[in-house]
């Protein structure tokens, strides 16, 4: 018998991973802009599409949580 790598729930465990690094990279990006911005670069990231994409990605990770568990 073959298994699946990480099971039958490997769609769950990548939209949690995924959802995460959303939520985390917006959020530190938010927090923590760089120190010198080169030529063309923002100097921080623009504040709604940051919180958007920041609660994209919370509400992607908690919803795969929730399956995970249940």
């Amino acid at each position: 018998m073959v298994s699946m790598f990480l099971g039958a729930d490997l769609l769950k465990w990548m939209v949690l991973a995924l959802g995460g690094a959303l939520f985390a990279g917006n959020v530190l990006a938010m927090v923590k802009p760089p120190p010198n911005p080169e030529e063309g670069d923002l100097a921080r990231a623009p504040l709604k599409r940051s919180i958007f994409m920041a609660s994209l990605g919370f509400i992607a990770a908690v919803w795969s949580l929730a399956s995970l568990v249940a």
